[in-house]
């Protein structure tokens, strides 16, 4: 009997996801009493591993404190989401992946200069992408932003498993057009969100070809968008994290106790978080549109991509639908 025809080897990893390091939530008031999450390092690696993840890293916001602490892990890299700031006090978020302790030294001395740290990243031949760029959670955004980090960054994030179908759309889309190469993760805050979203290098064995493959270009973004349940879901789940964390701090002195107390007065208003995320849910849905609309109206670049097969042999395919 002939064998059976085999599927072609591939290599998996969510490459945007956060744990406890990423810190306190960046918002007004919020930060004194919350963080963005409070999923453990290792918790965040067993659960990618038993959802499919033949690689797992972490991308926490400008450190890479969790990455270090699964590092000697079987299947890691050393990873973060860093803050890159734009003239008029705007920023971008870049994933950046596969770095040693010297290179973010580095990078956090430069994410302040974009076109400084853009021309560092690509010297280092440092994989990375501009994460949910039709996005408001950065702030502002002006049409030169999405011109400078669509001309410099070789990957473009487009399969978020936190933000919506439409979003996530745009960023396909301005991948196409720009001859930009996309990818996936899952930009999970609570354990429920892991891998959701991932990253597929076709015809890869190994951690290295898998980088390779990242920085080639040779990418297919997987998993699904993300939704007003999901981020809702998620919200609730962060906010009881860190109800659990302040209890458990209230005892350490009376600051702690005041926060944890601050907290507990705000139990009455809990039950408003599905109309805050909904508030949430439209101003993002806004913010692309509008966005989108400013971006379709300029003139389009050339394309980037490259007129070559992938590096074993097959060229890079359309995103797997969700």
């Amino acid at each position: 009997m002939a064998d059976e025809p085999r599927e072609p080897p591939l290599v998996r990893c969510d490459l945007h996801v956060h744990s406890r390091r990423s810190g306190a939530v960046d918002l007004p008031v919020l930060r004194h009493f919350g963080d963005e999450c409070y999923s453990e390092p290792q918790a965040v690696y067993e659960q990618a591993r038993r959802r499919g993840m033949d690689l797992v890293t972490l991308t926490d916001h400008d450190t890479i404190r969790g990455a270090l602490e699964i590092a000697s892990l079987p299947g890691t890299f050393v990873s973060e989401e860093v803050t890159c700031e734009l003239p008029g006090d705007r920023k971008i978020h870049l994933g950046v992946w596969d770095i040693s302790e010297a290179q973010h030294d580095r990078i956090a001395v430069l994410r302040r200069d974009a076109e400084a740290l853009f021309a560092h990243l690509a010297e280092e031949r440092i994989p990375f992408c501009v994460n949910h760029l039709f996005s408001a959670l950065t702030g502002r955004r002006q049409l030169r932003d999405f011109n400078a980090a669509l001309g410099a960054a070789p990957l473009v994030e487009a399969r978020n498993g936190m933000m919506s179908s439409l979003i996530n759309a745009y960023a396909t889309q301005a991948g196409t057009e720009t001859g930009i190469p996309v990818v996936g993760g899952s930009d999970a805050h609570t354990l429920a969100s892991v891998a959701r979203s991932y990253t597929i290098v076709e015809r890869a064995r190994s951690r290295e070809e898998f980088l390779e493959g990242l920085r080639r270009g040779f990418t297919v973004p997987a998993g699904t968008s993300g939704s007003y349940a999901r981020l809702t879901a998620d919200v609730a789940r962060v906010f009881a994290g860190g109800y659990r964390e302040n209890a458990r701090r209230s005892l350490q002195g009376l600051a702690a106790a005041a926060r944890f107390a601050a907290m507990l007065a705000a139990v009455p208003i809990l039950p408003l978080i599905p109309i805050f995320t909904a508030a949430i849910y439209l101003h993002e849905r806004t913010f692309a549109i509008r966005h989108w609309q400013e971006f379709q109206a300029a003139a389009l670049r050339p394309s980037r991509r490259p007129e070559r097969p992938g590096p074993w042999g097959a060229a890079p395919r359309p995103a797997v639908q969700p």
